[in-house]
């Protein structure tokens, strides 16, 4: 069996060096996908600083991956040498408690993340269970796909899970590499849309993603003046912010999701929650069948995400990139 030749991290917030390893024989429900284009996402420097405690080294980061089916096991009839897949955050689940039964692999308590205990996609190659890659649409190019595996999903399954349609109210905190992403999935789902920014300067181009409407978040006027107008904000930022003033900007029956990471305990007010049956909650991903809708609405909507595009090999200059906020809005690695 050929081995797989990557780009691999040796120790907590160490740079990418070249990493080869034997995948072993190739189980029957898994397939072997040459890579052509993966996503560098803020998640893979979590991974790379091991923020999260998870981290198994060394390992190959890289989880909004693209290519064509390479190989497929003897359990596998639905992908064909060929076939253009997507695979994202996720490559395995136990396929067989409630969570997985109910199409909610992302929840499943032994999911197993593409790139935490085994090798990701900064690399010419992976393998994962098949139940896990996802077929793309012939109208959405490669490159602005590869995004979408991760952060359009993160995005789109809370606007799917919270019932967003043309009569909703929806604000998006952050026009970033998530933020972009939600606005347009937002406008595409016929909602009012408004943009939460401290940075006057994206106010142009978030109007150009689908926003209605553009708020600087350290202008506190225009803060109070949004109060109670919002059916579903969407957090799509790493920062700590006044999340009162957010809580306040719900309507009743609002929710305040968390798709991004703030670095420290999140602190709101019991009484604005109660008095306005309010909610403060999380989303992460979603599973294989959310994700197969989502890029079919992507597709249809001309959805896609803004990239900046390195080799492969200049994987380490992404993440440098990423990790100083400089790249409008996702890095993409191409072989």
């Amino acid at each position: 069996m050929a081995s797989i030749q990557g780009f691999g991290v040796h120790a907590a917030g160490a740079e990418l060096l070249p990493l080869k390893y034997d995948p072993g024989d190739l189980r029957p429900q898994d397939i072997e996908v040459r890579i052509t284009h993966c996503g560098v996402c803020r998640s893979d420097v979590s991974l790379i600083d091991n923020d999260w405690g998870i981290s198994q080294f060394p390992f190959i980061p890289g989880h909004e991956i693209v290519g064509t089916v390479r190989q497929t096991g003897a359990g596998v009839s639905h992908f064909a040498p060929g076939d253009r897949v997507g695979i994202g955050w996720q490559a395995d689940s136990c396929g067989h408690c409630e969570w997985c039964r109910r199409g909610e692999e992302n929840l499943c308590a032994q999911a197993q993340p593409t790139c935490v205990g085994r090798h990701g996609g900064y690399a010419d190659a992976v393998r994962v269970n098949a139940r896990f890659a996802v077929k793309l649409p012939e109208a959405l190019a490669s490159e602005a796909a590869a995004p979408l595996l991760c952060a359009g999903i993160t995005v789109y399954n809370p606007l799917r899970n919270f019932g967003v349609n043309p009569s909703s109210r929806v604000g998006v905190i952050g026009i970033g590499g998530l933020g972009h992403l939600a606005l347009q999935f937002a406008r595409a789902f016929g909602a009012e849309v408004t943009a939460f920014s401290s940075s006057p300067a994206k106010e142009e181009e978030a109007l150009a993603f689908g926003a209605h409407r553009f708020v600087n978040s350290r202008d506190n006027k225009l803060l109070k003046a949004v109060e109670g107008s919002q059916d579903l904000i969407l957090s799509t930022i790493n920062a700590a912010q006044e999340w009162g003033a957010y809580v306040a900007a719900l309507r009743p029956h609002g929710t305040l999701c968390l798709v991004g990471f703030p670095p420290a305990p999140v602190s709101v007010a019991a009484f604005p929650l109660i008095s306005g049956e309010r909610c403060l909650c999380g989303s992460n991903t979603g599973g294989p069948g959310r994700i197969a809708e989502m890029l079919d609405v992507a597709a249809r909507h001309k959805v896609a995400a803004r990239t900046e595009k390195f080799r492969m090999a200049e994987a380490n200059q992404a993440l440098a990139r990423v990790r100083k906020n400089q790249v409008r809005y996702r890095a993409v690695l191409a072989s």
